[in-house]
């Protein structure tokens, strides 16, 4: 498998959605991405905000392009410099699609390929990451958050 097939990315929205739910969490978004980020499925909660998609997108699409979960680039941030200078740099050579905190995480398969990632964004960095890593599980794929 060299990326994530439609069918699981349809599952994993809806295992995310169903953690979400039965944690009572606010309403959610959620995008994944396939290898060359781009967006291979996208739900968007009733209540959701308005700049919830671009943010739950670019959790992704950052965890892509750097190679690591976006909790993992968050913390880099929280380091100083030079590690936060070198993030706030990538997001601007991004054009803004990299979001340095938790719910950016890396799909991955049983040898540790990338495959995809999964962008939550709605409630708090963590619990968006505790939805994006329990719809990975559900079809048996292997979250990297970082």
């Amino acid at each position: 498998m060299s990326e994530v097939s439609l069918s699981q990315a349809q599952d994993i929205i809806t295992a995310a959605l169903a953690k979400g739910r039965s944690q009572d969490f606010l309403p959610l978004v959620v995008a994944v991405l396939d290898t060359g980020g781009h967006l291979k499925a996208f739900v968007r909660e009733d209540g959701a905000g308005i700049l919830r998609y671009q943010i739950a997108r670019a959790k992704a699409w950052g965890a892509l392009g750097m190679g690591v979960g976006s909790r993992a680039l968050g913390e880099r941030v929280k380091k100083g410099v030079p590690d936060a200078a070198f993030v706030s740099a990538a997001v601007a050579a991004s054009e803004g699609r990299l979001i340095p905190g938790p719910g950016g995480v890396l799909i991955r398969t049983g040898d540790g390929a990338i495959v995809g990632a999964v962008g939550i964004s709605g409630d708090t960095g963590d619990n968006d990451e505790i939805c994006a890593v329990a719809g990975i599980e559900a079809v048996g794929l292997k979250p990297d958050p970082g």
